[in-house]
């Protein structure tokens, strides 16, 4: 049976329903238009956008998961070229725009197949091929290996990532930063190397200063002060307690009552009460902490004992920041008073301090001995030039990570695609494969676009340098200088890019195209109502079948 709420899809002459070709067109149509929109945000000479967001804030940016994140948009094939900057963006954390320039660029090319009749899974059946062959030149052929002790050959790779966006003003402090934070929080145990940025790398970002103030602290910085004003707040070589439980009386779960018969048994309540807290802090004042850190309150009384035995007290923490102080000290975070012993207690860190930055008190726990987790400290003029420095921060982490993770490099400046574009040509197979090829082009094109320079001239001369570039030397690697639109060679150059970030931009891209081509029809359902605002009834949808 069917309730009456139950709604039903109902296909009437209402309903939009759109077919075949005419539905690949305009897929193809809305992917070159979010890549239009996205063009101009490529290379070191990229423009900003910028947006208002619903709430009436603004962000400036050119990154293209930025971007898309704000914009709304009604097409389905649209939204899901939004998805791909946001699973680049979670993947690698760089290439967001490169993906969206090449994904449109991918379906625009297949365009002129479509108009000729021949059926999507032609496309897509070379459009795969493409791809795999694409995947092992990159492997082979054009990708080199990198030293990860090499410090310079790795800042070089994150400082060409760091060019092409706002910071690239302060490209050698950001690589800095983005190294430090990346080895501080590297992790190798049985084997398998862990680099969790999101969880032991937080970025703080305080307006005020200059950018050329931001760093790394070996240690953790929370936005709290000390629970008392008279309690230390300057600690040499402190011994740090990590807690998970409240300093003060347990409170009832819900509505507790409580019944009171005799005039005694209210002092006898709030002695227990006091016991209880006292016995806390007699536990926690055992192994002689000089700091205690808890994710709970602390009461006033407990405040009082801790106060007395000289030590400082620091409650309310997130859970996150509590982990972060656990592994750069060295402490265990503890659930119960009753549990603590020497073991429990962190040694690690030099120097525990309070220092006041613009109006806000913060607590620093730095100089630790081996500092598993780590603060980026990021200073600047204001709060939109804050949030655009962390955006290209993460973007140069994540690119430190994945070297120290796979530690391949291409050459950069469209290098790549065009040495990639001309292999592809070399295997002289006509139709939808050569159009990869060519689609593949856009990124040099873009490029030369974005910095002014004659588009068909400068792509044309490096055309020829790629297709005249011996085989067997290894890879070519003239590409364009985004800054100057010359043709330069991008080994002397020294601008590299990540292998594990080329490779996620050719697959997203290209699965992409794949999926919106496989679309030959766009359908959507509609509920019916009736007046009393109830579902319709399987007459009524039969009814409205005929």
């Amino acid at each position: 049976m069917y309730g009456p709420q139950q709604h039903i899809l109902v296909l009437s002459q209402n309903t939009k329903r759109d077919s075949g070709r005419k539905v690949q067109l305009e897929n193809i149509n809305a992917g070159k238009t979010i890549a239009d929109l996205i063009r101009t945000c490529l290379g070191p000479q990229a423009m900003l956008k910028m947006l208002m967001d619903p709430m009436g804030g603004i962000v400036m940016t050119n990154d293209g998961n930025a971007i898309l994140r704000e914009i709304t948009v009604q097409h389905p094939a649209a939204k899901s070229m939004i998805e791909i900057a946001r699973t680049q963006d979670e993947e690698v954390g760089d290439g967001t725009t490169s993906v969206i320039v090449l994904a449109g660029e991918m379906l625009a090319v297949a365009e002129q197949f479509l108009q000729q009749q021949i059926h999507p899974t032609v496309i897509i059946r070379a459009y795969r091929e493409a791809l795999e062959d694409m995947i092992k030149h990159l492997n082979t052929d054009v990708s080199i290996p990198l030293d990860k002790a090499d410090k310079e050959k790795m800042a070089e790779v994150i400082k060409s990532c760091v060019g092409t966006k706002f910071i690239g003003r302060w490209s050698d402090l950001a690589v800095k930063i983005a190294l430090d934070a990346v080895e501080t929080v590297m992790l190798t145990e049985n084997g398998r190397t862990e680099i969790d940025i999101k969880k032991y790398a937080k970025v703080e970002k305080i307006p005020g200063g200059s950018i050329d103030e931001s760093c790394v602290l070996r240690g953790v910085m929370l936005n709290k002060d000390v629970t008392h004003p008279k309690m230390r707040r300057y600690i040499e070589k402190p011994r740090i307690v990590l807690l998970d439980c409240p300093l003060e009386y347990k409170k009832g779960e819900s509505q507790t009552n409580v019944e009171i018969v005799g005039d005694q048994d209210f002092t006898k309540l709030l002695q227990i009460e006091e016991e209880h807290v006292a016995k806390v802090c007699a536990d926690i004042i055992a192994v002689k902490p000089d700091v205690v850190f808890t994710e709970k309150g602390v009461s006033d009384l407990a405040q009082h004992f801790l106060l007395k035995a000289g030590i400082t007290a620091i409650r309310r923490l997130r859970k996150t920041d509590n982990n972060r102080i656990a592994r750069a000290c060295g402490a265990t975070i503890v659930n119960r008073t009753e549990e603590l012993t020497e073991n429990d207690v962190g040694t690690g860190a030099g120097l525990f301090e309070i220092k006041k930055l613009g109006d806000e008190y913060f607590c620093f726990v730095t100089d630790c001995a081996d500092p598993k987790a780590c603060t980026i400290l990021l200073r600047g003029a204001s709060k939109d030039i804050l949030n655009e420095t962390e955006r290209n921060l993460q973007d140069a982490l994540h690119v430190a990570r994945n070297l120290m993770l796979e530690p391949r490099v291409l050459p950069g400046g469209g290098a790549v695609e065009m040495a990639v574009s001309q292999a592809l040509t070399n295997k002289q197979i006509q139709g939808p494969y050569r159009a990869v090829a060519q689609a593949l082009e856009i990124i040099p094109r873009t490029l030369a676009q974005n910095c002014g320079a004659n588009t068909i001239r400068t792509l044309t001369a490096l055309r020829a340098k790629h297709a005249s570039h011996p085989v067997g030397s290894g890879p070519c690697t003239w590409g364009i200088d985004g800054e100057s639109g010359q043709i330069v060679d991008m080994k002397e150059k020294g601008i590299w890019e990540p292998l594990s970030v080329k490779l996620q931009v050719y697959k997203t891209a290209v699965e992409t195209a794949i999926l919106l081509l496989r679309i030959d029809d766009i359908v959507s359902g509609s509920k019916k109502k009736n007046s009393d605002g109830t579902g319709a009834t399987p007459a009524q949808a039969a009814q409205g079948m005929e």
